[in-house]
């Protein structure tokens, strides 16, 4: 049995310029990053409002998408290394201590996994339209797709999240990228 290569493995058949995605099943695809508000450090009022904001992003996106979550364990050497240098600096005892300190706990909140970012991801696809005599466009499926994205980035903008539109290629390519190959993204120690 021959084995099949990457490129025939992975769904994508294209990436375009403009940030579309056409997949091997002739789907084409569009994905959006999500950055988050800290729902955690809102009022009481903020948060019901933000919840009455996102129950209207339900109800107004009356289309399929995909929510992705990628976690990533943060690297701190850099972070760990500074404060270091500076420790080096300083001829106060006291000051090095707290220092070696912080350096320690640190590590510790990284070791267990609690320093980790998150990035939100929504994708979007364009609906296949059935009629035989309908055949779609790039136009067409590049204007479906805005105007979904417009749609998520109205009523998500309400909630107080911010949606950026990754039509970069290069940018999709590396998120793609870090989904496929997670090992990368790993920080071992």
């Amino acid at each position: 049995m021959k084995q099949k290569t990457v490129q025939e493995w992975m769904p994508i058949q294209k990436i375009d310029e403009d940030g579309i995605i056409k997949l091997k099943n002739q789907k084409n695809i569009k994905l959006m990053k999500i950055v988050p508000i800290n729902y955690n450090l809102k009022s009481d009022l903020e948060k019901k409002a933000i919840l009455n904001a996102y129950k209207i992003f339900l109800k107004t996106c009356n289309f399929n998408i995909q929510i992705l979550i990628q976690s990533k364990k943060e690297n701190l050497d850099y972070h760990i290394s500074n404060i270091r240098k500076n420790i080096q600096k300083t001829k106060n005892q006291y000051l090095k201590n707290i220092a070696q300190e912080y350096i320690e706990y640190i590590q510790k909140i990284n070791m267990s996994k609690k320093s980790s970012t998150k990035e939100f991801y929504i994708i979007i696809e364009n609906e296949k339209n059935h009629e035989k005599e309908f055949v779609q466009t790039e136009e067409i499926i590049k204007n479906e797709l805005k105007e979904k994205f417009f749609k998520i980035k109205e009523c998500l903008s309400r909630c107080g999240n911010s949606v950026i539109e990754i039509s970069n290629k290069k940018e999709i390519i590396e998120i793609l990228n870090s989904f496929f190959n997670t090992r990368k993204n790993l920080y071992i120690k």
